[in-house]
Protein backbone atom coordinates (compact mmCIF):
# COMPACT_ATOMS: atom_id res chain seq x y z
CA UNK A 1 0.00 0.00 0.00
CA UNK A 2 2.78 2.44 -0.85
CA UNK A 3 4.70 1.88 2.41
CA UNK A 4 8.21 0.42 2.70
CA UNK A 5 9.79 -0.46 6.05
CA UNK A 6 13.53 -0.50 6.71
CA UNK A 7 14.64 -2.28 9.89
CA UNK A 8 18.06 -1.77 11.46
CA UNK A 9 19.03 -5.34 12.36
CA UNK A 10 22.02 -5.62 14.67
CA UNK A 11 20.03 -6.34 17.83
CA UNK A 12 22.96 -7.87 19.74
CA UNK A 13 24.70 -4.48 19.64
CA UNK A 14 21.49 -2.44 20.09
CA UNK A 15 21.64 -1.76 16.36
CA UNK A 16 24.94 0.07 16.69
CA UNK A 17 25.97 1.59 13.38
CA UNK A 18 28.98 0.14 11.57
CA UNK A 19 30.26 0.50 8.01
CA UNK A 20 28.04 -2.28 6.74
CA UNK A 21 24.89 -0.81 8.22
CA UNK A 22 25.47 2.68 6.79
CA UNK A 23 26.22 1.22 3.36
CA UNK A 24 23.12 -0.97 3.35
CA UNK A 25 20.87 1.78 4.71
CA UNK A 26 22.01 4.29 2.10
CA UNK A 27 21.65 1.72 -0.69
CA UNK A 28 18.15 0.78 0.47
CA UNK A 29 17.07 4.42 0.68
CA UNK A 30 18.42 5.00 -2.83
CA UNK A 31 16.37 2.09 -4.19
CA UNK A 32 13.20 3.23 -2.42
CA UNK A 33 13.69 6.84 -3.48
CA UNK A 34 13.50 5.70 -7.11
CA UNK A 35 10.60 3.28 -6.58
CA UNK A 36 7.42 4.94 -7.80
CA UNK A 37 5.29 2.40 -5.90
CA UNK A 38 6.63 3.71 -2.57
CA UNK A 39 5.23 6.92 -1.10
CA UNK A 40 6.26 6.58 2.57
CA UNK A 41 9.30 4.96 4.20
CA UNK A 42 9.35 3.76 7.81
CA UNK A 43 12.71 3.29 9.57
CA UNK A 44 12.72 1.27 12.80
CA UNK A 45 15.01 -0.93 14.87
CA UNK A 46 15.04 -4.63 15.64
CA UNK A 47 14.95 -5.71 19.28
CA UNK A 48 15.21 -3.38 22.27
CA UNK A 49 16.76 -0.34 20.56
CA UNK A 50 16.24 1.95 17.62
CA UNK A 51 20.01 2.50 17.41
CA UNK A 52 22.68 3.07 20.04
CA UNK A 53 24.74 5.10 17.56
CA UNK A 54 28.21 4.53 16.16
CA UNK A 55 29.63 1.10 17.00
CA UNK A 56 32.53 2.10 19.24
CA UNK A 57 33.63 -1.51 19.68
CA UNK A 58 35.15 -1.29 16.20
CA UNK A 59 37.53 1.38 17.47
CA UNK A 60 39.18 -0.70 20.19
CA UNK A 61 42.24 -1.59 18.13
CA UNK A 62 42.59 1.93 16.70
CA UNK A 63 42.41 3.98 19.89
CA UNK A 64 45.98 3.59 21.13
CA UNK A 65 48.45 6.37 22.00
CA UNK A 66 49.35 8.29 18.87
CA UNK A 67 46.14 7.51 17.00
CA UNK A 68 44.70 10.53 15.17
CA UNK A 69 41.15 9.85 13.94
CA UNK A 70 39.78 11.43 10.75
CA UNK A 71 36.17 11.73 11.84
CA UNK A 72 35.20 14.43 9.35
CA UNK A 73 36.00 12.18 6.41
CA UNK A 74 34.02 9.39 8.06
CA UNK A 75 30.94 11.63 8.32
CA UNK A 76 31.24 12.80 4.73
CA UNK A 77 31.54 9.23 3.46
CA UNK A 78 29.02 7.37 5.64
CA UNK A 79 26.49 9.49 7.51
CA UNK A 80 26.04 12.70 5.53
CA UNK A 81 24.76 10.95 2.37
CA UNK A 82 22.06 9.17 4.40
CA UNK A 83 20.86 12.36 6.09
CA UNK A 84 20.96 14.31 2.82
CA UNK A 85 18.95 11.63 1.02
CA UNK A 86 16.26 11.56 3.74
CA UNK A 87 15.95 15.33 3.88
CA UNK A 88 15.86 15.92 0.11
CA UNK A 89 13.77 13.03 -1.22
CA UNK A 90 10.16 13.87 -2.06
CA UNK A 91 8.87 10.89 -0.07
CA UNK A 92 8.00 11.14 3.62
CA UNK A 93 10.25 9.23 6.01
CA UNK A 94 8.92 8.18 9.44
CA UNK A 95 11.12 7.07 12.33
CA UNK A 96 9.35 4.41 14.41
CA UNK A 97 11.52 4.66 17.51
CA UNK A 98 11.14 1.42 19.42
CA UNK A 99 13.82 1.97 22.09
CA UNK A 100 16.90 4.04 22.76
CA UNK A 101 18.04 6.38 19.99
CA UNK A 102 21.51 7.57 20.99
CA UNK A 103 24.23 9.51 19.21
CA UNK A 104 24.06 8.93 15.48
CA UNK A 105 20.94 6.83 16.12
CA UNK A 106 19.28 9.90 17.60
CA UNK A 107 20.47 11.96 14.64
CA UNK A 108 18.93 9.44 12.24
CA UNK A 109 15.56 9.72 13.99
CA UNK A 110 15.76 13.52 13.95
CA UNK A 111 16.54 13.55 10.23
CA UNK A 112 13.25 11.81 9.46
CA UNK A 113 10.16 13.88 8.65
CA UNK A 114 8.01 12.44 11.44
CA UNK A 115 8.73 10.47 14.60
CA UNK A 116 6.39 8.02 16.33
CA UNK A 117 7.85 6.58 19.52
CA UNK A 118 7.23 3.68 21.83
CA UNK A 119 6.56 4.65 25.44
CA UNK A 120 9.82 2.80 26.13
CA UNK A 121 11.84 4.96 23.71
CA UNK A 122 14.44 7.50 24.74
CA UNK A 123 16.70 9.99 22.99
CA UNK A 124 20.27 10.85 23.98
CA UNK A 125 22.67 13.29 22.33
CA UNK A 126 25.48 11.25 23.81
CA UNK A 127 28.35 12.83 21.85
CA UNK A 128 29.55 15.08 24.68
CA UNK A 129 30.29 12.03 26.82
CA UNK A 130 33.04 10.99 24.39
CA UNK A 131 34.34 14.51 23.77
CA UNK A 132 32.62 15.06 20.44
CA UNK A 133 30.02 17.37 18.91
CA UNK A 134 26.54 16.23 17.78
CA UNK A 135 26.79 15.28 14.12
CA UNK A 136 24.75 13.75 11.28
CA UNK A 137 22.59 16.92 11.23
CA UNK A 138 21.68 16.89 14.93
CA UNK A 139 22.85 20.51 15.26
CA UNK A 140 20.67 21.37 12.26
CA UNK A 141 17.52 19.46 13.12
CA UNK A 142 17.33 19.65 16.91
CA UNK A 143 17.01 23.46 17.30
CA UNK A 144 14.47 23.51 14.49
CA UNK A 145 12.36 20.91 16.25
CA UNK A 146 12.56 22.01 19.89
CA UNK A 147 14.17 25.47 19.89
CA UNK A 148 17.71 26.68 20.51
CA UNK A 149 17.58 26.72 24.30
CA UNK A 150 16.42 23.14 24.73
CA UNK A 151 18.71 21.94 21.95
CA UNK A 152 21.67 23.57 23.68
CA UNK A 153 20.78 21.82 26.93
CA UNK A 154 20.38 18.35 25.43
CA UNK A 155 23.53 18.60 23.32
CA UNK A 156 25.75 19.99 26.08
CA UNK A 157 24.52 17.79 28.93
CA UNK A 158 23.97 14.58 26.99
CA UNK A 159 21.07 13.66 29.26
CA UNK A 160 18.45 11.10 28.38
CA UNK A 161 15.03 12.29 27.22
CA UNK A 162 12.22 9.81 27.87
CA UNK A 163 9.32 9.39 25.46
CA UNK A 164 6.83 11.47 27.43
CA UNK A 165 9.22 14.44 27.64
CA UNK A 166 10.11 14.03 23.96
CA UNK A 167 6.43 14.42 23.13
CA UNK A 168 5.95 17.44 25.38
CA UNK A 169 8.87 19.37 23.85
CA UNK A 170 8.00 18.51 20.23
CA UNK A 171 10.80 16.05 19.62
CA UNK A 172 8.32 13.36 18.53
CA UNK A 173 4.88 13.58 16.98
CA UNK A 174 3.25 10.69 18.82
CA UNK A 175 3.92 8.22 21.65
CA UNK A 176 2.20 4.83 21.70
CA UNK A 177 2.47 1.66 23.80
CA UNK A 178 5.55 -0.32 22.85
CA UNK A 179 3.67 -3.44 21.79
CA UNK A 180 1.58 -1.47 19.30
CA UNK A 181 4.33 0.71 17.81
CA UNK A 182 4.75 -1.27 14.58
CA UNK A 183 1.00 -1.31 13.96
CA UNK A 184 0.57 2.38 14.75
CA UNK A 185 3.53 3.33 12.54
CA UNK A 186 2.08 1.35 9.65
CA UNK A 187 -1.31 2.99 10.16
CA UNK A 188 0.27 6.45 10.08
CA UNK A 189 2.34 5.56 7.03
CA UNK A 190 -0.59 4.02 5.15
CA UNK A 191 -2.74 7.08 5.81
CA UNK A 192 -0.03 9.37 4.44
CA UNK A 193 0.61 7.07 1.48
CA UNK A 194 -3.06 7.32 0.49
CA UNK A 195 -2.80 11.11 0.09
CA UNK A 196 -1.60 13.02 -3.00
CA UNK A 197 2.11 12.12 -3.04
CA UNK A 198 3.21 14.89 -5.38
CA UNK A 199 1.56 17.55 -3.21
CA UNK A 200 3.16 16.05 -0.10
CA UNK A 201 6.58 15.96 -1.77
CA UNK A 202 6.26 19.62 -2.74
CA UNK A 203 5.08 20.47 0.78
CA UNK A 204 8.11 18.74 2.32
CA UNK A 205 10.42 20.71 0.05
CA UNK A 206 8.71 24.01 0.86
CA UNK A 207 8.81 23.47 4.63
CA UNK A 208 12.50 22.57 4.49
CA UNK A 209 13.31 25.62 2.35
CA UNK A 210 11.24 27.88 4.62
CA UNK A 211 13.78 27.41 7.40
CA UNK A 212 16.27 29.48 5.42
CA UNK A 213 14.21 31.56 2.95
CA UNK A 214 13.02 35.10 3.45
CA UNK A 215 9.32 35.87 2.99
CA UNK A 216 9.61 37.03 -0.61
CA UNK A 217 11.55 33.95 -1.66
CA UNK A 218 9.13 31.64 0.12
CA UNK A 219 6.08 33.26 -1.46
CA UNK A 220 7.59 32.78 -4.90
CA UNK A 221 8.49 29.17 -4.07
CA UNK A 222 4.90 28.56 -2.99
CA UNK A 223 3.58 30.05 -6.22
CA UNK A 224 5.86 27.83 -8.31
CA UNK A 225 5.00 24.71 -6.32
CA UNK A 226 1.27 25.47 -6.44
CA UNK A 227 1.48 25.85 -10.21
CA UNK A 228 3.05 22.38 -10.33
CA UNK A 229 0.53 20.81 -7.92
CA UNK A 230 -2.38 22.36 -9.79
CA UNK A 231 -1.46 20.44 -12.92
CA UNK A 232 -1.59 16.99 -11.25
CA UNK A 233 -4.36 14.46 -11.72
CA UNK A 234 -4.70 14.28 -7.93
CA UNK A 235 -5.64 17.96 -7.74
CA UNK A 236 -8.35 17.47 -10.35
CA UNK A 237 -9.57 14.35 -8.53
CA UNK A 238 -9.60 16.15 -5.18
CA UNK A 239 -11.69 19.05 -6.46
CA UNK A 240 -14.02 16.78 -8.42
CA UNK A 241 -14.56 14.51 -5.42
CA UNK A 242 -15.32 17.52 -3.22
CA UNK A 243 -17.90 18.83 -5.69
CA UNK A 244 -19.44 15.37 -6.06
CA UNK A 245 -19.46 14.85 -2.28
CA UNK A 246 -17.44 11.60 -2.42
CA UNK A 247 -14.10 10.35 -1.08
CA UNK A 248 -11.26 11.12 -3.48
CA UNK A 249 -9.15 8.31 -4.95
CA UNK A 250 -5.64 9.66 -5.34
CA UNK A 251 -3.15 7.92 -7.62
CA UNK A 252 0.02 9.94 -7.08
CA UNK A 253 -0.09 11.33 -10.60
Amino acid sequence: DGVATLTLKRPDSLNAINDGLTTELNDALKVLQRNSDVQVIVITGDGRAFSSGQDLSELKEKYVPGHIPELGDDLRRRYNPIVTRIRTMDKLVIAAVNGVAAGAGCSLALACDLRIASDKASFIEVFVHVGLIPDSASTFMLPRLIGLGRAMELCCTGRKVAADEALSIGLVNQVVPGDSLAEEAQTMAAQLASLPSKAIGLTKRLLNDALDNDLSSQLEAEAFAQETAGKTDDHFEGVTAFLEKRTPKFTGS
